[in-house]
């Protein structure tokens, strides 16, 4: 028997590794498992090329558990004793503390430098013994033992079968790892599609009401995984059964893209577009990863362009090393290739299905629509392919690339600044009326509903020439957009005041909610009153919810516009009854008003090209009484107006009914236009 010290440099290396590596210590079951995999497909290459003669028999991969000891045993070629003492025993391992103080938060970034894979074992146990014999003629079974210090002993002993068993005894701190459910799992997370069986124990049936242990191995794995199979040998079947394998409670794919690369880099894989409405996140990370059919990780952003993340399914690589630290992952080059060469291919076949069948395109489009405005956000060169194929729909359904909108439109919604105007809603039924007077207008009204829509306007701002994007809700219709400037209200001088008092002092409270009263003349036929909102600001606090940055406008109230048609007979007659009912009050108030107003402005006259210090005192303090009186009679002219309109149940009826018309109206609000609405009747 051999006994001696591993070969490293720093004193003590399993307790450094079980610290620095036990976040991700379910890892070594993937290590030990691939090494014997590894192994296997040695002795395969060994045999093809006649190396090894003998009989290859059974390869199966196995896994077994006993009450104390995981065993993981392969038929490969097996190790002799030098080979043991080569890579086991001694460990290049120079700067070990330095580097593992550097790397502590990720345990593949130390597993991968330094092909520590069979090490990782003792992150989860507390003693590793390595049953091994060559399959080289006349070579001796060997075992190895390790209790997780340096010392090793190496002894021979006897084994018939060429091959190697890890038995690894499992730290009274990691018993979750002697539970048959969780080694299951993670054969199934990390092994699924090794290229060469593994077994996991026996397959179980029911036999007189329990399960009982058969005689055939339990395989876990697929060692022929559909991504390693030539295109043309797969039906339309044979991919949507391998979707249902990996996404058992998914929705059916749209499609999905077969990469098969050779060159400048190795790539195999399917990508799936899966049905996406909503919810971004939640739909990430669906991507598996694998290296030579090793599980590496599905979390992949880095390796793929963000709005990619968003697809399903597998991508295999060699070229992507199998253990090495994300940040690793973000810098290599051929990962920087791969991205771009998925994303070449993704849109290549986002072009060809719109090319070939845009009736298809179109009829997926909605579910498309989230992932390729993600992708035109995100990626400059994605926007500059999908500007092609991407679509915009409109309120009756109809879909138009960028190009052919705009050629729809142009004649008729260009605005007097020579600005081709895009109308949009987000939501068809909230929004019902200002769309039906938009289309009433000759418009075209796009519906844009999604949850990106927000940003994607504010970029389709910027991409396309000479354009704007305005809500229909936004003014009222023949303001949209503004072809010819705009004709005074035919109101005299002193009703738009009135007007605006009497239609403000009867507007439901509401939490941070501000309305600007305006009077316009929109002809007898338009709508007594609407309400409308700034584009600007409602897209600033849409912005807000979207990005933290912007949370200024978040806080602020929504503003909007109450807009009195003055042309409308209802109208006309709130104020013709107004006038009836308050001029005699108002009247005299509204004289004393306008004699003020003409002291103040003569003051004020007096006092132009004069310093603050050369004003008399008499006549500063005489225009502080002007204002307070002014304020006063303000105040008692609104006090008298509000007193009205508090008894017109046609003023608050309109209101209501503008509200109403926004789903603004709830409440008590509601309650009361209700009971209002039956008097009416």
């Amino acid at each position: 028997m051999q006994k001696g010290n591993i070969g490293v440099t720093t004193e003590n290396i399993f307790p450094v590794i079980k610290k620095f590596l036990y976040s991700d210590h379910e890892i070594f079951l993937r290590e030990i498992v691939s090494n014997a995999v590894d192994a296997t497909q040695k002795l395969k290459t060994f045999a093809s090329v006649g190396e090894f003669k003998g009989e290859l028999g059974d390869l199966t991969v196995k896994v077994s558990l006993e009450k104390d000891t995981i065993t993981i045993s392969d038929r490969g070629i097996g190790l002799t004793a030098e080979e043991i003492e080569k890579y086991i025993n001694q460990i290049a391992f120079s700067g070990a503390n330095d580097f593992l103080e550097k790397y502590k938060n990720d345990a593949n970034a130390i597993i991968g430098h330094f092909g520590l894979g069979f090490y990782s074992s003792f992150m989860v146990s507390k003693k590793v013994e390595i049953i091994t014999k060559s399959f080289r003629e006349g070579a001796k079974a060997v075992k190895w033992s390790c209790d997780g210090s340096p010392e090793f002993t190496l002894e021979e002993i006897e084994k018939e079968d060429r091959g190697t068993d890890i038995v690894l005894y499992i730290d009274d701190d990691c018993k979750e790892f002697l539970e048959e459910a969780r080694v299951s799992s993670l054969l199934k997370k990390y092994c699924s599609f090794l290229p060469i069986p593994v077994a996991f124990g026996k397959k179980k049936e029911w036999k007189d009401s329990k399960q009982v242990e058969t005689d055939e191995d339990n395989v876990i794995n697929d060692s022929n995984p559909l991504w390693t199979i030539k295109p043309a040998e797969l039906k339309e079947e044979d991919y949507k059964k391998f979707y249902r394998d990996l996404y058992p409670m998914s929705d059916e794919p749209l499609f999905w893209i077969h990469l098969n690369v050779d060159y400048p880099f190795h790539l195999t894989g399917v990508l799936y577009f899966p049905k996406i409405k909503s919810n971004l996140d939640l739909n990430k990370n669906k991507i598996q990863l694998y290296c030579n059919q090793v599980y590496v990780t599905d979390s992949v952003e880095g390796i793929v362009p963000d709005f990619l993340t968003l697809l399903h399914g597998v991508i295999d690589s060699p070229d992507i090393p199998l253990n090495v630290s994300r940040s690793y992952l973000q810098s290599d080059s051929n990962v920087k290739k791969i991205s771009s060469h998925i994303t070449k291919k993704v849109s290549d076949r986002l072009q060809s299905i719109f090319k070939n069948d845009r009736k298809e395109f179109e009829e997926k489009w909605d579910d498309l629509k989230l992932f390729i405005n993600y992708g035109m956000l995100t990626q400059e060169d994605f926007y500059d392919k999908a500007a092609k194929f991407a679509l915009l729909k409109d309120t009756d359904s109809k879909f138009y690339t960028f190009e052919e909108y705009k050629t729809l439109i142009k004649e008729n919604q260009t605005d007097k600044d020579g600005n081709l105007v895009y109308l949009y809603a987000n939501n068809k039924d909230e929004q019902f009326s200002y769309i039906e007077a938009a289309i009433n207008k000759g418009y075209n009204v796009l519906l844009l509903d999604g949850q990106l829509d927000t940003a994607v306007i504010n970029m389709f701002e910027q991409k396309f020439e000479k354009s704007r994007f305005t809500r229909v809700d936004s003014d009222i219709v023949d303001h949209l957009i503004v072809k010819e400037d705009k004709k005074e209200s035919a109101l005299e001088e002193g009703k738009h005041e009135i007007l605006s008092t009497l239609f403000k002092s009867q507007l439901p409270s509401m939490e941070k909610v501000e309305f600007n009263i305006e009077s316009q003349s929109l002809g007898e036929n338009g709508s007594p009153i609407m309400v409308t909102q700034s584009e600007y600001m409602r897209r600033m606090k849409e912005m807000a919810n979207l990005q933290p940055g912007m949370s200024f406008y978040g806080e602020m109230p929504n503003m909007f516009n109450l807009v009195v048609n003055v042309d409308h007979k209802l109208v006309k007659q709130v104020m013709d009854e107004e006038d009836k009912e308050c001029s005699s009050a108002i009247q005299p108030v509204q004289s004393e008003i306008d004699a003020l107003n003409a002291r103040h402005a003569e003051l004020k006259k007096l006092h132009e090209g004069k310093k603050d210090e050369e004003i008399p005192v008499a006549e500063k303090d005489e225009l502080a009484d002007i204002d307070k009186k002014t304020t006063d009679l303000k105040a008692k002219k609104d006090s008298l107006l509000s007193d009205y309109a508090g008894k017109n149940k046609i003023i608050r009826q309109l209101i209501d009914l503008a509200l109403l018309q926004n789903n603004m109206l709830k409440g008590e609000a509601l309650n009361n236009f209700v009971k209002r609405s039956i008097e009416l009747i």
